[in-house]
């Protein structure tokens, strides 16, 4: 009898994981516009959600059941945060406001395939420079690597692009 509870219980948790990370991923893939992807991976996760929810209903006296349930949640949470940082599908802008060395940020970046626009702009204690630059999610680390190696002190913030039209830009790795 213990087995049987052990095992539905498992088999729960494992569904859950599975389709609240698929969740996560259809989640990311609608906000970048990636429509049919998260259709089709909807489909998928609901179909195991079902089985999953008609496994804890039919046994709704089974308390492993219900801590396996909300267990898989929690996992396919984190489960799904992870797949969705490696897959770091679309684009990023970076921006960087560096007190003096725009123009050498904007050329580091520009040696490295990058595309980059560098302005002068007033921060809160003077001048500065403002450098744009856009780049897939892959690569962010990599920018991020070039600004740090010729202006350590510069300011940097990184926002999910939901959508890139013409311009300068490196395909991803």
């Amino acid at each position: 009898m213990f087995w049987k509870a052990a095992g539905g219980a498992l088999l729960i948790f494992c569904l859950r994981i599975i389709d609240v990370s698929m969740g996560t991923v259809r989640t990311a893939m609608i906000v970048r516009g990636m429509r049919k992807w998260a259709a089709l991976i909807g489909f998928v996760e609901v179909t195991i959600w079902l089985l999953a929810v008609g496994q804890v209903m039919a046994n709704l006296d089974t308390v492993w059941n219900i801590l396996g349930y909300s267990g898989g949640f929690a996992a396919g949470t984190l489960l799904g945060m992870w797949i969705e940082g490696r897959l770091a599908i679309g684009d990023a802008h970076i921006s960087i406001v560096s007190m003096t060395k725009g123009p050498e940020i904007s050329d580091r970046v520009r040696r490295a395939g990058f595309g980059a626009t560098v302005l002068r702009a007033e921060g809160q204690s003077g001048p500065v420079y403002l450098v744009n630059v856009v780049a897939a999610r892959k690569q962010v680390a990599d920018v991020v690597r070039l600004v740090n190696e010729v202006d350590a002190t510069a300011f940097l913030t990184v926002e999910d692009a939901r959508r890139v039209m013409r311009g300068w830009r490196q395909l991803a790795k």
